[in-house]
């Protein structure tokens, strides 16, 4: 089983797994590695607190590497939420803490969560979708504090007609600028499994998307499922790495202390 880099545990505000239980799923899925990435969306607007307890969760993480040494390697990530005035914020926290991993994902803009209805209100779908799109590429263009940009088109999860009537030619060019700025900086992509089981039978990105950002010249691509219970972890792992391999990739990727390893699919 390939190695899951985008998972969740108690660590999470959204998730109540604890951390052994998706460990012990990870050996019984036969994977040697995976790399744990709980939420730190900080400063935003929400009910539910998303920041992560930084000092406890690395003392739990490297006790859990000793311990499972033998039967697994973890690595410790963390997924951030972006927002461009927080650079100075992120730049300090990731020379203070040794990360093997960074995902960099837009969960909340203005401070406030893109995925809750009343961030359609006012606008189509269509408006919506661009708005993220838009904010995305703000993102990836002006910060640097990550080493994949998480879940490219994660708003299509939670449109009020999901997929439906999302057409990536629609969003092509702004896509375009999106990978194009994630290359210019030496940083890669996900494949995030979670939308074949959020409704929208596919990964996010698209995988338009993930064909395109190989066109460009897009090499780093990791793979997680975005899993917040055991049963998620690893979740249709066999058809993303149909994907990559459709989409020209010979190989997926891995990260110890920032720095991408790539493996064969």
């Amino acid at each position: 089983m390939l190695p899951d880099y985008h998972f969740h545990t108690i660590f999470s505000g959204d998730s109540e797994t604890p951390v052994r239980e998706q460990l012990n799923q990870a050996i019984s899925l036969g994977m040697k590695s995976l790399c744990v990435t709980d939420h730190h969306d900080y400063d935003v607007d929400s009910p539910i607190d998303f920041t992560l307890d930084l000092d406890r969760y690395f003392e739990t993480m490297i006790q859990l590497k000793e311990e499972y040494k033998n039967k697994l390697e973890l690595r410790i990530g963390i997924e951030l939420g972006l927002q461009t005035h927080l650079e100075e914020y992120f730049k300090n926290l990731l020379s203070t803490y040794p990360f093997d991993f960074v995902i960099g994902s837009t969960h909340f803009i203005n401070r406030k969560d893109a995925v809750y209805p009343e961030f359609f209100q006012g606008r189509t779908e269509e408006e919506a979708y661009l708005h993220y799109f838009q904010v995305t590429l703000d993102n990836v263009k002006n910060l640097s504090t990550f080493d994949v940009a998480g879940h490219l088109d994660y708003i299509v999860r939670y449109g009020p007609n999901k997929a439906d009537f999302y057409n990536y030619d629609t969003y092509q060019d702004l896509f375009d600028e999106i990978l194009k700025a994630i290359i210019k900086k030496g940083r890669g992509i996900e494949c995030n499994t979670a939308g074949y089981r959020k409704g929208i039978n596919q990964p996010n990105p698209g995988p338009e998307i993930i064909k395109r950002y190989r066109e460009l010249g897009g090499e780093i691509i990791t793979i997680g499922s975005d899993a917040h219970i055991p049963e998620d972890l690893g979740a249709d792992f066999h058809r993303a790495k149909e994907l990559l391999r459709s989409a020209g990739f010979t190989y997926y990727t891995e990260f110890k202390e920032r720095r991408p390893e790539f493996k064969p699919l």
